[in-house]
């Protein structure tokens, strides 16, 4: 996809971070553990705090935009139990594919704020039911860990924890 930059997200993008976490929310209920109605009724303030958040130490939220705006965006997280961990996965539909290349440029900053916090491993939770994610990471090098856990939002269905070693390209 032509005309698509990467770059880090700011502080100050809360209203543009709003509108595609919506849009993540609405497009794939089952990526997140959050759901649309709550995210809607969240106040201007909040917003702005979650914005200022995702660009802190120990953090990172990389974006795609184009002319029209934002089409894709992942966030790297880092927990003293996993390492770095890759979150808040999302690329619409219009800058979808591996012709497109979105996810995999995103990815690739992902990797090196990963790299950079001297982790070893790259770690995420799926579910078990979103396939195209679960393709798109087993072709990047992620493996399932064999660990997996109840999502929270349906306790019936699970996340799929996998990983990724920093030195597989």
């Amino acid at each position: 996809m032509t005309g698509v930059r990467v770059r880090a997200m700011r502080a100050d993008e809360h209203e543009a971070f709003r509108a595609i976490r919506l849009r993540m929310l609405a497009d794939a209920p089952t990526a997140f553990g959050e759901r649309l109605a709550d995210a809607e009724r969240i106040p201007d303030a909040e917003w702005r705090i979650r914005a200022t958040r995702m660009t802190r130490l120990g953090r990172a939220a990389v974006i795609a935009e184009d002319d029209d705006g934002w089409c894709g965006i992942m966030r790297g997280h880092y927990s003293p139990v996993r390492g770095p961990e890759l979150v808040g996965v999302y690329v619409d539909a219009r800058a979808r594919g591996r012709a497109a290349g979105v996810a995999d440029r995103l990815l690739a900053e992902i990797v090196a704020w990963a790299i950079d916090l001297d982790g070893d491993t790259l770690t995420l939770d799926v579910h078990e039911h979103n396939a195209r994610a679960i393709a798109f990471y087993r072709g990047r090098g992620f493996v399932p860990t064999g660990h997996t856990e109840a999502y929270p939002l349906d306790p019936t269905t699970r996340e799929v924890e996998m990983r990724r070693l920093l030195t597989t390209p």
